[in-house]
């Protein structure tokens, strides 16, 4: 039986269609991962700031108490 040429173009139109959308899928996931790491990229840094904060506001915190204490006691007036 003698190959169909309607069907045969057919199904190379298929096959090309499908492999542009495969070529495609795959250029977009590229795209996405590479945002995700900058994205996670970001995240860590964001991390490391906040951390630093919050070593920034224990140490004021701990001022505000030490000097807090030293007033415990004294007279207003006194200076």
């Amino acid at each position: 039986m003698p190959e169909d040429p309607i069907a045969h173009s057919e199904l190379a139109a298929l096959t090309r269609r499908f492999e542009e959308v495969a070529e495609r899928h795959d250029r977009e996931f590229g795209i996405i991962k590479s945002d995700l790491t900058a994205v996670r990229l970001q995240i860590g840094n964001l991390d490391q700031k906040v951390e630093a904060l919050d070593k920034k506001i224990d140490r004021n915190q701990a001022q505000i108490v030490e000097l807090l204490t030293q007033l415990i006691g004294r007279r207003p007036d006194a200076g």
